[in-house]
């Protein structure tokens, strides 16, 4: 698996549809997701993303610090860290507020809106994660827009999230679920074309997916985090010297190659702790960790809470009711 899919997976995104509008010209709306917006999908997101997927018609969407992008049917742009943006017909139109237009619930709802000119008709959505930390949305830019049609196989998923549009207007049963699954795809196929079109003197995260060597390297830990690494046998796996494979390896990621992966360590821990009932034990050792109080160290270093502290935080309370107290080391081999 490559590191892109396996931090994809650990991240655990869910995807959610809030509002089917349109709006006639002129119109103007800032805002950004909500969590009353989420609360029929996701319970309490670490991470939100904001989508509008434009089903016919054009807008003008801006964040703050970047340049404002034109978004026409059958496009969708994201916004990876659910900044205050604004969506409108044209430049230079006072936006109104989108929560004193758009009713609160816990249901999707729908919106007619504006002066009475040109349509546009989008659907409005998120994708939630419970994972607070997430390389893949810190690299991205604060506005990622994707034509779903050009994508490769991408026609048939255009069609079919106009399609669930249309039956989502017309409140046909399940329509919202197609949807937020199209969403999810969508997003793995944005961030792929963005890593596409990445200047060759990129740095950050997924510049270093796009590295051979440093590419080769987060993809052996992401797949086998149990396995001792240290940084001789990374830099040997890719043919490298240590100190070049050192050197480049936090030239594009930013931090040592043993500093990451501990930090991807734990945010593996964390997905067994929330996911499955394993014993804290165990979850040392899947992570490769021989002592438990070694592990549960690190983990209070990184996540700000010991293991069974955070997965009593973190599980709904009729799986933490279920999980057994145990607390075995694992001897030291």
């Amino acid at each position: 698996m490559d590191a892109l899919s396996d931090v994809l997976r650990v991240v655990r995104l869910t995807g959610g549809v809030f509002l089917d509008a349109r709006f006639t010209a002129p119109w103007s709306v800032a805002g950004r997701v909500e969590p009353e917006e989420m609360r029929a999908f996701v319970d309490r997101p670490q991470g939100v993303i904001g989508f509008h997927y434009v089903v016919s018609g054009r807008m003008i969407v801006t964040v703050q610090g970047s340049a404002p992008v034109e978004v026409t049917a059958g496009e969708i742009v994201l916004t990876p860290r659910n900044d205050i943006h604004t969506l409108a017909s044209a430049p230079n139109i006072a936006p109104i507020q989108a929560a004193v237009i758009v009713a609160e619930g816990a249901g999707i709802g729908s919106l007619d809106y504006g002066g009475g000119g040109t349509e546009t008709h989008m659907v409005c959505g998120y994708l939630g994660s419970d994972v607070q930390t997430n390389p893949v949305v810190a690299a991205l830019p604060p506005l990622l827009k994707l034509n779903v049609g050009a994508t490769a196989g991408g026609a048939w998923i255009a069609q079919s999230f106009a399609f669930a549009a249309h039956q989502l207007a017309e409140g046909a049963v399940g329509a919202s679920t197609i949807i937020s699954k199209l969403s999810e795809l969508m997003f793995v196929e944005a961030v792929r074309r963005h890593i596409e079109s990445l200047p060759p003197e990129e740095t950050g995260w997924l510049a270093g997916l796009r590295d051979q060597a440093v590419g080769k390297a987060l993809a052996l830990m992401h797949t086998d985090p149990h396995r001792d690494w240290c940084a001789e046998g990374l830099a040997a796996e890719v043919n490298l010297s240590r100190s070049a494979f050192a050197e480049r390896f936090s030239a594009l990621i930013g931090q040592p190659p043993m500093k990451y992966l501990t930090h991807w360590r734990m945010q593996v821990a964390a997905h067994k702790l929330r996911e499955n009932r394993s014993t804290i034990s165990q979850i040392a050792f899947d992570v490769g960790y021989e002592s438990e109080a070694a592990f549960t160290r690190a983990f209070r270093r990184e996540m700000g809470a010991p293991p069974a502290a955070w997965r009593k935080q973190s599980t709904p309370q009729s799986f933490v009711s279920s999980q057994p107290d145990i607390s075995v080391a694992i001897p030291s081999i």
